[in-house]
């Protein structure tokens, strides 16, 4: 293993700040359908719209990636909106939430997007 990479991981007060920020805007399935629960998200699906009409996660807002930065006022500001795109190798999702956060949007992204809801987990889909 490369000596710099083994320094950077006994470096904890990093790997604390590294693991903070990954929880502070990232979100499973599990955590997510709490979160639906409780009201507490805007949940937005940035995949193309003919993908969103065959299947999407109940209550999600459909404005694909390339749309988004038009279509923001679809959006609350004032709440946070969880990002999701077809899986965990999709990068759909970050390059929205980069747009948002550029918007000044609070945002999370779910990890292992939309398949892993539905696959992994076997939410319920709309």
């Amino acid at each position: 293993m490369d000596d710099k990479i083994k320094q950077i991981r006994f470096d904890t007060a990093r790997a604390k700040k590294f693991f903070e920020e990954s929880l502070a805007f990232t979100t499973g399935p599990v955590d997510l359908k709490n979160l639906m629960a409780e009201g507490d998200v805007t949940l937005l699906d940035v995949r193309l719209s003919a993908d969103y009409e065959v299947s999407h996660i109940p209550n999600a807002v459909s404005i694909p990636k390339d749309e988004l930065a038009d279509n923001l006022s679809k959006l609350d500001k004032n709440g946070t909106t969880v990002v999701y795109s077809y899986n965990g190798y999709c990068d759909l999702a970050e390059k929205a939430a980069l747009i948002l956060s550029d918007y000044g949007y609070p945002c999370m992204i779910l990890k292992g997007g939309f398949k892993s809801w539905k696959e992994d987990f076997r939410f319920v889909t709309t």
